[in-house]
């Protein structure tokens, strides 16, 4: 499956805080045609992948999607306007 770095995870759940307090609510990663991902608000799906960090479900993935994005790693990486998250080959 997909694998989240520490940096990724972190960064994933200050975004996620940014925009909700609810416990129900996690980022959910949908690939894009030309190989890009969005992340959304959305509640957890039977059968999705969810990555919890420090009790919030960080990251959902459906069930439909696990193939393409398996072998993928979410990372995390610090730029002059902020961090940015990407996924990238393992």
């Amino acid at each position: 499956m997909v694998t989240v770095t520490e940096y990724a995870a972190k960064e994933l759940k200050e975004r996620l805080n940014d925009k909700t307090s609810s416990p129900d609510i996690g980022l959910r990663l949908l690939p894009m045609v030309g190989g890009l991902c969005i992340l959304g608000l959305d509640t957890e799906r039977p059968g999705d992948y969810v990555l919890t960090y420090e009790g919030s479900k960080v990251l959902l993935i459906g069930v439909e999607y696990y193939g393409v994005f398996q072998g993928l790693v979410v990372d995390c990486e610090e730029t002059g306007k902020g961090p940015i998250l990407f996924v990238r080959q393992e």
